[in-house]
Order: structure tokens, then sequence, then C-alpha cells
């Protein structure tokens, strides 16, 4: 959890919704057909009745809306049309595990007139009262647009459409038109505390960033944005706001993004066939990939994927995979006792529904191989009771790393768990060895809290992360890294040539003793970490939070450290005390303590080195 500054823009009370899941058909699934994605998934089709739709995803929201640590999941997608009416708007609430997605070939080929919101949880008197966002993790939009119609909800909640929420929640490829976009609840009673986000590939109106503590928007376009709180970053955005008085406002602004590649997408074709696009990765670009018809890729259609679901065994998905299918992991929980292999230059992996894959007997769920154009995308990995030497692997630490900086191997909305929803241990969640990686959105996340039901203490001892992720290969990119709470160095990069758009990082809030939290003769590691051999690295936009709430009198030296060269460069950096504990320094011994006197106050640095 979270805690932040707030930008208080209204009161009222939040909506809640209703009931149920999809039921299961009785038919055998086709083959290249929704039929196969499983019992926990939905496809709308426009000529289905409003109210239907709506009792749908009502009740799953009424379902997920507090199931944080469950292991549910739900895909919801609709067919090219239109959703909603002026009389009778389709006004979607999306709970934890959800994805709600259009199957068009673009985001205009699917309307829905009405709104697609996620309100605070307020969990005091009865849900009357403190209301955040800092926990509405785990949800995903995209591929469509919404014509925001509010119609019924009361006056503060009819002009906007919400999106209140935190890590690993994935807004892309949406067309947002109507009224305005919010991303924070000013509608319920505070604190409305927010610790988003993400939004890519997406043309939205006036938006309300509000009380989110970190955001980027990527290759995107704005009509206009307000607020923010520490770290806010636009990356070939159109209509991005200027940066030049940073950090009042604290705006970080790229004119384009260096390395992109769009997430891939079920669509439907003109003929009623189901693919998956694949965006081809591009350079130096700036605003939506669809502007000019259909997003550049190649398409591969739903027959040349295997289909799994959580009874399919690791042996057989590997052998699908060996013999040339992709892969789509239908929404559910899989154990994964053995590395699933992705050794196919090109080959595509694709989660819908928030799959998660957990580790089981210490194994490394996916190890991807030296190769190049590969695409990991929509997945989840948990680690297990046992511990894991890493939860993903891309290319072989020391291998020959082959690669092609026009085709990168790309990991896009990947998420990794240690502890949560059960006992986690891994030595490091995800490393990557081979060159010309594009990290596009990640939430790398040793749990805070959980269901285990430890005190901090024994949350440290038995819930163990010693590295969120290590970065080896050369060309690496990150747009959108966000690594929480590890036991060492959040991050570590090791690479030539590394990029990083938007860096937010807790370090951990459970160390017993400072005992327990030093580096050698250092007291803390510091959450991002340059390897001191590196001669390259650029980050842009980074943030470093200290809350030691086991024990407030530890200090941590540094939140970035980094080797003093010219070719390493950090932009608009900052360091912040969010109520316990110290960081005696932004970077390398520079900038002021961030204490407990200073609590909610950032401490940032425009450039280091100094210019």
């Amino acid at each position: 959890m979270r805690r932040g500054r707030v930008f208080v823009l209204g009161l009222a009370l939040a909506a809640t919704a209703v009931t149920i899941a999809p039921a299961a058909s009785a038919d055998p699934p086709r083959p290249g057909t929704p039929d196969q994605l499983g019992v926990n998934v939905k496809v709308f089709d426009p000529s289905m009745p409003v109210a239907e739709i709506q009792a749908a995803l009502d009740a799953t929201h009424t379902a997920q809306v507090d199931n944080e640590m469950g292991t549910e999941r739900y895909a919801y997608l609709f067919k090219p049309g239109q959703y909603g009416t002026a009389e009778q708007p389709l006004q979607i609430k999306v709970g934890y595990y959800t994805e709600i997605a259009g199957l068009g070939a673009s985001p205009t080929d699917v309307v829905i007139n009405g709104k697609v919101e996620v309100y605070n949880r307020c969990l005091a008197d009865g849900g009357t009262a403190n209301c955040l966002a800092l926990v509405n993790f785990w949800r995903t939009l995209g591929n469509l647009t919404i014509n925001i119609d509010g119609a019924g909800q009361d006056g503060c909640r009819a002009g906007a459409n919400f999106w209140a929420v935190s890590q690993a929640v994935s807004l892309r490829r949406l067309n947002v038109t109507g009224g305005t976009m919010s991303l924070m609840d000013y509608c319920t009673a505070g604190p409305q505390y927010a610790s988003g986000g993400f939004i890519a590939d997406s043309r939205l109106p006036s938006t309300i960033n509000g009380s989110q503590q970190q955001w980027l928007t990527r290759n995107s376009e704005v009509a206009s944005w307000s607020n923010g709180v520490w770290n806010q970053v636009f990356s070939g955005v159109v209509g991005a706001p200027d940066d030049a008085a940073f950090p009042t406002p604290p705006y970080t602004t790229l004119d384009t993004t260096p390395v992109s590649r769009e997430k891939p997408y079920l669509f439907v074709d003109g003929s009623g066939a189901y693919n998956v696009r694949v965006p081809e990765a591009r350079k130096d670009t700036k605003g939506v990939s669809w502007a000019d018809g259909l997003t550049v890729g190649r398409t591969i259609p739903l027959s040349d994927f295997f289909v799994a679901s959580p009874a399919d065994s690791v042996r057989d998905i590997n052998n699908q995979l060996a013999r040339g299918k992709h892969l789509l992991l239908t929404p559910g929980v899989y154990d994964i006792a053995r590395s699933i292999e992705v050794k196919r230059r090109d080959t595509v992996v694709l989660g819908i529904g928030h799959a998660t894959l957990t580790a089981v007997n210490g194994s490394t769920p996916v190890d991807v191989a030296d190769v190049p154009g590969v695409v990991i995308a929509g997945v989840t990995v948990d680690a297990g009771t046992e511990l894991s030497p890493v939860l993903m692997r891309v290319g072989k630490k020391n291998g020959n790393r082959p690669s092609s900086p026009t085709n990168p191997t790309t990991l896009s909305d990947v998420y990794f768990r240690v502890g949560g929803p059960h006992i986690g241990k891994t030595e490091t969640a995800l490393e990557v060895n081979s060159d010309n990686v594009l990290i596009d959105h990640t939430w790398v996340w040793r749990g805070d809290h959980g269901v285990e039901g430890f005190t901090d203490t024994e949350r440290w001892n038995t819930n163990i992360g010693r590295t969120g992720v290590v970065v080896n290969g050369d060309h690496v990119t990150a747009t959108g890294l966000f690594v929480e709470h590890f036991q060492r160095y959040n991050t570590v990069w090791n690479g030539e040539h590394g990029t990083t758009v938007l860096y937010q990082n807790e370090l951990p809030y459970d160390p017993p003793t400072q005992a327990d939290w030093m580096n050698g003769d250092v007291e803390g590691w510091a959450g991002y970490k340059v390897g001191d051999h590196v001669r390259s690295h650029t980050l842009h936009g980074g943030g470093v939070y200290v809350f030691n709430q086991n024990n407030p009198s530890i200090h941590t030296e540094n939140g970035f450290e980094v080797p003093v060269t010219p070719g390493v460069k950090l932009h608009h950096i900052m360091t912040v005390n969010l109520s316990a504990g110290v960081v005696d320094h932004v970077v390398n011994g520079v900038g002021d303590a961030a204490d407990m006197t200073k609590v909610g106050v950032p401490i940032y640095i425009a450039e280091y080195p100094a210019p």
C-alpha cells in the first residue's frame, strides 16, 4: 500500500454494483474460434440487449471489486459495433483480474456509449470513508472507444470517466470522447490517494491526473493534462505539457519515444475469424499507432496459437511451441513446475484476463531463448513457496545474445509478484540477458501486504525476494518500469546503452533492523543501481520512496547509485519520505535527506551529473 498527497477536487459517495460469472458452453471448442477461450471469457455482440451485458459485467464487478488476492480471472471481449444508447448507456465497473477489450482492428470499431470505470475502495465506516485507490491493481482496458455518458449517475460522477487505479493496470488503444478522463476518484470521502500508472497508444480528452503519485503516458494524444503529485512522464505524446518548469509541476516530457512496440491484440476480421495483430517495433515515434489506419505489423490467425488453459501441462505447452505454435493463455492460475520454453524467434505469448503463472518446486516459469522478436504480453508470474532462482529469464547469462535492433524481444504488461496471495520466494524476479530487449510496462512487486497474515518481521524472513530486475543485456529499453519492496537492490542495470523512461520504486517496508538492511558497510541498498563498469545509461523520470514502517530508524544512503561518468545521465529524479525511515541522499551522496521532517515532500534533482 502507498501514501501520498492528494488534490481534492470534489466529494460524493462511490457507486456499487451487482452479481455472477459467465457460464460454460456445453459444445466442444472449435479451433480458431472464441469457443476455445474458456468459461471465463465472454464475447459480447452488439445485438445483445444492453441489460443483459450490464448484468453480466455488474455481477463480475461485485465478485471482484474486493477480491484482491483471489484466483478468479475474467476477460470480456466486445465484437465491433455500438454498445449502450442515450436512453440506456452501458456503464461498466472493472474489478480485480478483469480485462475489458474491443475486438476491432481499430479502437474506433467498438464504441461503448457510457463508461468504463474504477472507483476508490472505501475501507471505513461501512464503505463511506477512507476512500482510496492505493491497492486498485491488476485490471486491463483496451482497444475501444468510450463515448462518455454519465446519465443516471449523480452530478459529481456524470461528466467524467473515472479510472482510479494504481500499479499493474494497463490502458492501451483507447479513444475517449464526450467528457473528461479522471485518473482519481474525487467523488468519495478522502484521502483519495492513488499510485498509478500507464497509458499507451490512446487518444484522450482533457485528463485530470489529480492525486496520482506517478504516471507514464506513452505514444498518445491528450487534449490537456492537469495536476500531478511527484513523477509524471510523457513520451511521444501529442499535447503533452511542457516540462521546462520542473519540478513545479513535476513533469518530464520526451518529444518522441526512443523504442516502442504496441501490445498484441485480438481482433475479428471481416469474415468473422479471430486473429492476433502483432504491431512492429518503431523508433523515435510520437502519437497513436492507429491514426492512419491499421497499426503496422503482422496478423496471426488464432488457429496458429495453442490456446491453453490451466488444465494443460507445461509439457503440452512446450510441445506445441516446439511445433511452431504461438501461445495464448486464457484466464486462470497455472501451476508451472518446469519452464515454459520459448525458443523460436518471433514467438508470441499472449495472456488474456490476467493469466497467472505460479512457480512450483522452485521453477523458473518462463525461459526465453537468445532469439529476436519474441513478444510476451499480458502475463503475471508469481513466486511459489520454494525458492526460484528467477521467475522469468530472457536470454542466457553470458550467452551469445543474438538480437535485432529493429525487432526487439518485447515484454508488455508483464507483472511479477513475490508474496501477496501466498508465500513467495525468489532470488530475482526478472533477468534480462539478451541485447535489444524492450520492457514496455511491468510491475515487479514483492508484496508489502497479503493474505498470509504475517507481521512485517515474519514477512521479511519468509517472503524472500532479493532483487526485482537485473538487466545484463546491452541496448535494453524500459518504458514504465515499476519495481517495489525487494530486499537488496530493487533494480540492477549492468548492460550498456540502457534507457529507462519512468522508474518508480518503493524500498521495502519490512526490514526489522538496520543490520538487516546493510550493503556491506553501506546503509541500505539503492532503489536503482547502475553497474560500476557501465559507461552509457539514461534514465528519464525516476522516483524512490521510503516507508520503513517496521523500523522508522532505518537509513538508506542513496535512492540511486550510478557510476560517475559523462555517458550515465539521470534526468528528473527524486526521493520522498512516506512517513517512516530516511533516504540520506538522492544519488551518490548528492541531494538532501528525505527524512521524517519532510513527509510527502519530494527531494528533486533535475540533472545528474549537474550540467
